[in-house]
């Protein structure tokens, strides 16, 4: 059997994984067309490269049919409901930083940071008669660092897409989105609480704890991490 090996199947995600892996002496190519997803390492033995998408990554990993694979931080600890009993972290890999933020309007001058945003959602409620709406596609994250925060009477409404023009479509009041500038925030008169991130994320290659793993592939596993992480 051989070693399995997931990262990114597009973008700057997937070239910087491959940069990183070159670096190291392995190097990492689609074997196909550009609308195909075969694919190779070269450089060491037993090795099998999977191109799948980064938010497939996380459940591969915890299913145990992937051993190793490239991803965010956001995308595992919002995709798995307990990822350190499945997955563990090798290396951090220094590019793809993004931080999960919840911001709110830029014209609420007095919401500033979490207590102050729960005082708004109890007098939205009592304005408006429904609770605050914050639009995100992280819920896990969202309503965990809320709870602790002590924050109430709001509802999370899903957002897959354009979660910063939200507050101008008037379907939500505030958002918790992956931000790396806040160019896009400020464009759309959002901004951050003043709080730490809900979360700071960057690309990892983390290992499943899950996949079961022969004499040839913990060799294989073994001389990987020599070669990647001994450096």
């Amino acid at each position: 059997m051989t070693l399995k090996l997931a990262i990114p199947s597009k973008g700057r995600l997937m070239d910087a994984t491959i940069d990183w892996f070159a670096a190291r002496g392995i190097t990492l190519e689609r074997t196909g067309a550009d609308r195909e997803y075969a694919a190779a390492a070269r450089g060491i033995d037993g090795l099998d490269l999977l191109l799948l998408s980064a938010a497939e990554i996380p459940r591969e990993l915890a299913a145990g049919r992937i051993h190793l694979g490239v991803t965010g931080t956001d995308l595992i600890r919002e995709r798995l409901a307990t990822p350190d009993t499945l997955i563990t972290p090798l290396a951090e890999l220094g590019f793809g930083h993004a931080d999960l933020i919840l911001a709110v309007p830029a014209a609420w001058t007095d919401v500033h940071t979490a207590h102050d945003l729960d005082a708004a959602a109890a007098q939205f409620r009592a304005t408006h008669g429904h609770r605050l709406r914050i639009a995100t596609k992280y819920h896990r994250m969202t309503r965990a660092w809320l709870k602790e925060k002590g924050v109430a009477d709001y509802q999370i409404v899903d957002s897959q897409g354009a979660t910063e023009g939200t507050v101008a479509a008037e379907t939500a009041e505030a958002i918790a989105d992956i931000t790396t500038t806040g160019e896009t925030l400020h464009a759309n008169h959002l901004r951050p609480l003043d709080e730490e991130p809900i979360l700071r994320s960057q690309a990892t290659l983390w290992q499943s704890r899950t996949a079961p793993l022969d004499a040839d592939e913990q060799r294989t596993l073994d001389d990987l991490k020599t070669r990647l992480l001994e450096r």
